[in-house]
């Protein structure tokens, strides 16, 4: 979840080349890959997306999610949260092929829809993570 430091986070707009959730707005992530830190993970999957270098980062939660792809095929994600700060000024649409657009938002003026993975951000609300 990348946030700005002045209570806006960062979401894009999946596209329809996206295996599930197309139309939909997401807070990113990506694969962890094995061997990797986690942290080193986020920090790359935030610069692979977005162009950013992320700084004050910050564990939040690790929870499981149920969902199915656009073929109704079932899945199982482990999700491990972590809220970044970013740069807006940094921030790009690297994945222009998968993400349509990327806003700014403050978590009480949402976009619609929302990705079903999105269900984080009410929680990094509620503990005030993003300041």
């Amino acid at each position: 979840m990348c946030h700005d430091g002045n209570g806006r986070v960062l979401l894009h707009k999946r596209s329809q080349n996206c295996r599930d959730g197309q139309g939909c707005w997401d807070n990113g992530g990506g694969a962890h890959e094995f061997g990797a830190k986690l942290e080193d993970t986020v920090i790359r999957e935030i610069k692979e997306e977005y162009g950013a270098d992320a700084f004050n980062m910050q564990y939040v939660t690790t929870y499981d999610t149920h969902r199915k792809l656009s073929d109704g095929t079932p899945t199982h994600w482990v999700i491990i949260l972590y809220t970044a700060q970013v740069d807006p000024k940094q921030v790009t649409n690297n994945e222009p092929y998968k993400i349509d657009e990327v806003g700014w938002f403050s978590l009480d003026s949402l976009p619609k829809p929302l990705h079903t993975i999105t269900q984080n951000l009410q929680l990094v609300g509620e503990l005030g993570l993003i300041k």
